[in-house]
């Protein structure tokens, strides 16, 4: 399910089934992403709710939302999320930790989430690091995880492995 951009019609957003709310209604996160075929595209930006993914995946996605995982790219994808939401510095915090790590973080306006798309060469220890200074250091209770390292079972996908990563 894409969203054509008038401007050049490689560029477009990619509407990605997050799950489903009351009454079996989906719930879907629209992503940036680059057509490269029917039905198939590459993911310009990591997601903030959908799991199993980040920037830089192509994926085959269905007229439903659902998508399967055509050729990993070489990003991780860290998801946090903060009750309250996470203020400006926070974010800024964040922001410039992962800079030597080569990593972007990005939010919504209201910053109940955070997505961190950063290269899975960077390494889980340093990422992880970050993160747990990051979120000892704040007020808020956080939650985070890697959205795109383990399968439903829990068990890790090691896609990196493969990557060089």
């Amino acid at each position: 399910m894409s969203i054509e951009n008038p401007e050049s019609s490689q560029h477009c957003h990619v509407a990605l089934r997050v799950g489903f709310a009351g009454a079996g209604k989906p719930v879907f996160e629209t992503l940036p992403a680059r057509a490269v075929g029917p039905g198939v595209h590459e993911l310009t930006g990591s997601p903030g709710m959908v799991e199993g993914c980040a920037a830089g995946d192509l994926l085959a996605v269905g007229d439903d939302g659902s998508f399967r995982i055509e050729r990993r790219g070489p990003n991780l994808c860290v998801q946090a999320f903060g009750r309250p939401p996470f203020d400006a510095e926070s974010l800024e915090l964040l922001t410039s930790a992962f800079v030597p790590l080569g990593g972007l973080v990005e939010a919504p306006a209201d910053r109940r989430f955070i997505v961190v798309t950063v290269p899975a060469a960077a390494g889980f220890p340093e990422v992880e690091a970050v993160m747990e200074t990051w979120a000892a250091d704040l007020d808020v209770l956080v939650e985070w995880g890697f959205s795109n390292v383990f399968g439903p079972d829990g068990e890790p996908l090691n896609w990196w492995e493969a990557s060089g990563a």
